[in-house]
């Protein structure tokens, strides 16, 4: 992948972002102003939370979340500095770097969990779909073409060998998945909540796999990611966006706080309550390894996505 196709991808989230800005009111003084992009998924919980618990304030950090739809929109939103940080999926982030940004990873969100079915392959009713062998030939949506949940879903295609290369992705945002299956635009999807649990509970679509829980425990599914100039020139403001959002973490952990959480989710994902209520909220991360990144960088080999080699302790700060 090049630099010229992170640059063609800016606009819808760096305009999106830039638009927002614009109406945002002044500061109050002595604070350092974030611009945080994220996708809208419940995974993103300890960033809500530490927004909205005040973790970021208490630490002079005016953190502004603007959502931006589809996640392969952030490293070129992040390099126009549309938005300072965002919240990458591993392999973006990975191939955002092996394309020539020179982006680091500060923190990391939800890491994936064999007791969570937050998020999985969907099928439309009357597709015919029934087992992932079944999507073969068929058009199959992914909230992001080379994101983790299109790497992660290939990786699980691979070790029950079905070839992927017969599948045709398409690109489609998660807030539309519901509307393609239900217009027959779509056969599939990979999908999470609290989209999959709208999906399911309208009838427009049936669970074919939680394939999610084949997959290894305790891997990043978002990193908090940031151009290097940008955090070397801001080196305090990062420190305490990752304390934050690991206080955030901590928070949303803890039991007997989960009505809080999903209060605080709701704010920044638009949702009916039910669906909100019934979604899954994966474990926070509280750190960050190098070792946790490799196994998105073997996938990505693997897949033919990334060309270069890379220094993956290099790329955490």
């Amino acid at each position: 992948m090049t630099l010229s196709r992170y640059t063609r991808r800016a606009t819808l989230g760096a305009l999106a972002a830039g638009a927002a800005a614009i109406a945002l009111p002044a500061r109050a003084q002595g604070t350092t102003r974030i611009v945080f992009g994220y996708t809208a998924v419940t995974a993103f919980a300890s960033l809500f939370t530490a927004r909205e618990e005040g973790y970021f304030s208490k630490r002079g950090l005016d953190v502004v979340l603007q959502l931006i739809p589809l996640n392969p929109s952030l490293p070129p939103a992040i390099q126009s500095d549309s938005i300072q940080m965002g919240g990458t999926t591993p392999s973006v982030y990975l191939q955002a770097v092996d394309g020539g940004l020179d982006h680091v990873a500060v923190a990391s969100f939800e890491e994936t969990s064999k007791s969570i079915t937050s998020f999985g392959l969907v099928a439309r009713a009357g597709s015919g779909i029934r087992t992932p062998q079944d999507c073969v030939g068929k058009k199959v949506g992914v909230p992001g073409l080379g994101a983790f949940l299109h790497v992660g879903f290939r990786a699980y295609l691979k070790s029950i060998g079905v070839d992927h290369t017969r599948i045709n992705f398409v690109e489609a945002p998660f807030p539309q998945h519901n509307d393609l299956l239900r217009g027959g635009s779509l056969d599939a999807v990979v999908s999470g909540d609290p989209f999959m649990s709208r999906i399911t509970s309208s009838g427009n679509g049936h669970v074919v796999s939680y394939y999610s829980t084949f997959l290894p425990e305790g891997l990043p599914t978002i990193l908090a990611t940031a151009r290097r100039d940008w955090v070397q020139k801001n080196a305090a403001a990062a420190r305490g966006f990752r304390e934050a959002l690991y206080e955030g973490a901590v928070f949303v952990n803890r039991k007997g706080n989960g009505a809080k959480v999903r209060e605080h989710i709701g704010k920044y994902i638009k949702l009916p309550p039910e669906v909100l209520a019934a979604a899954q909220i994966g474990p926070a991360a509280t750190g960050l390894k190098e070792s946790q990144l490799a196994w998105w960088a073997d996938q990505m080999r693997e897949q033919g996505m990334l060309k270069g080699a890379m220094k993956l302790g290099n790329l955490i700060v």
